[in-house]
C-alpha cells in the first residue's frame, strides 16, 4: 500500500487502498503528521463482538467492488479538500477478507492546521465512506453467518451537497 499517484501532491498528499492485508493503522496515523498541521485525527473501525440483532459474532468477511472502491476513496479525499482546503494528508483504507473482532476493518485520517478542521474532515470521511463506497459484510456469529443486516443504498460521492454529511 502506498499513496495514491506514487506520494504526495501539492495539497499534502492522499492515501488510498483496499487490500486483503491487515491495516497500518498507526503508520496510517504516522503519515497524516506534517510540519505545517498541528492536528490530525485517525479513526480506526475494529469488528465487534455483537451485531444488530446477532450477539456472539466471531468474525467478519468483508467482499467488494474493488473497481470501483479506489476510485470512490479518492473522489471522498477530493471532496474533502474541496471542503477542507488547508487539510495536510488524508487517508482512507479498508479491508477485505475474513476479519476476527478487534481486527481493523476500515481507518481513516486527516491532518489540518487545526483541530476542529481535522476532527470535521475525518467524520466526513468515515461517514461518507460508508455512504458511498460499496463494500459489504457477512456476519459470523454462533450459530450461523449471513449478511450484513444494515445494508442501505449507496449513494454518490457528487451527489452530496458542500453542506450535506454523508
Amino acid at each position: 500500500m502506498r499513496a495514491a499517484g506514487g506520494g504526495e501532491t501539492p495539497g499534502g498528499g492522499d492515501w488510498v487502498a483496499l487490500t486483503g492485508e491487515p491495516l497500518p493503522v498507526g503508520e496510517v496515523a504516522a503519515w497524516v503528521v506534517v510540519p505545517g498541521c498541528g492536528a490530525s485525527v485517525t479513526f480506526s473501525g475494529t469488528v465487534r463482538d455483537h451485531a444488530e440483532g446477532r450477539p456472539g459474532v466471531t468474525s467478519i468477511e468483508y467482499e467488494a467492488y474493488a473497481g470501483q472502491v479506489e476510485p470512490r476513496l479518492a473522489a471522498i479525499a477530493g471532496e474533502a479538500r474541496a471542503r477542507w482546503p488547508a487539510l495536510g494528508r488524508v487517508a482512507l483504507l479498508h479491508r477485505t477478507g475474513p476479519l476476527l473482532v478487534g481486527e481493523s476493518s476500515v481507518v481513516v485520517s486527516a491532518s489540518a492546521p487545526h483541530r476542529g478542521e481535522a476532527f470535521d474532515a475525518a467524520r466526513f470521511l468515515i461517514d461518507t465512506l460508508k455512504s458511498t463506497v460499496p463494500i459489504w459484510k457477512k456476519e459470523a456469529w454462533d450459530g450461523g453467518e449471513d449478511w450484513g443486516l444494515d445494508a442501505k443504498e449507496l449513494r454518490e460521492v457528487s451527489d452530496l451537497g458542500r453542506g450535506e454529511q454523508a
